[in-house]
């Protein structure tokens, strides 16, 4: 590849400029990659967590579902699941890991909610299914939060990486061998200078 550079002392001092920069533009690019992948990686696990969570939390309040069925006979549970809130009210606002916005929920613990219905006519098992199946609510808005992080991480890993390979495999690299023209031409002019004054002066 032709290089298209005057070879001169400032343009030499202006490439290993330039190449220092790169070097520590792609030092903290590899760094900042690193710390994403181990950030996705506890994503993972918690993720792998709370599925485990949901699913038994389900598992438990379809049990005590079937007791309520059971104790207080289909239409009579289906008075009370109207009275039951579709989902938990929540907001959702944004916040900084390594310049990606994530996105966090906010909402009320299951524990702090208030049932939806009174004493009259239900029995313990209700109660319990209620709970079991807020609790899943919770659990599912984590992990929506959860994934959406890992996702959205996994896109700046993408765009880093892309980054990285760009400095490490041709800026880099161009500007090295741009150092090394400047500097064997350099070289070479200084030496034909050299010997064109000692001639000189030899005939003087």
């Amino acid at each position: 590849m032709a290089i298209k550079i005057t070879p001169t002392k400032a343009n030499l001092i202006k490439a290993k400029g330039h190449l220092d920069f790169s070097e520590k533009g792609y030092d903290l690019l590899d760094k900042k990659r690193t710390i994403l992948i181990q950030e996705i990686m506890q994503l993972v696990k918690k993720a792998e967590t709370i599925e485990k969570e949901i699913g038994q939390l389900f598992r438990e309040a379809y049990e005590a579902l079937q007791q309520v069925c059971i104790s207080m006979g289909l239409s009579h549970l289906e008075e009370f699941a109207l009275s039951v809130p579709p989902e938990l009210p929540y907001d959702i606002r944004a916040r900084g890991i390594m310049g990606v916005d994530i996105p966090e929920v906010i909402y009320t613990e299951a524990s702090e909610q208030a049932l939806p219905y009174g004493f009259y006519e239900n029995n313990p098992a209700l109660d319990v299914a209620i709970k079991k199946f807020a609790d899943v609510k919770v659990l599912s808005y984590q992990l929506a939060q959860i994934e959406t992080t890992a996702y959205k991480l996994s896109l700046e890993i993408k765009k880093t990486q892309k980054s990285a390979n760009a400095l490490d495999k041709i800026q880099i690299p161009r500007l090295k061998q741009e150092i090394k023209y400047i500097q064997e031409t350099i070289e070479e002019k200084e030496r034909e200078e050299f010997f064109r004054l000692k001639r000189i002066k030899n005939r003087q």
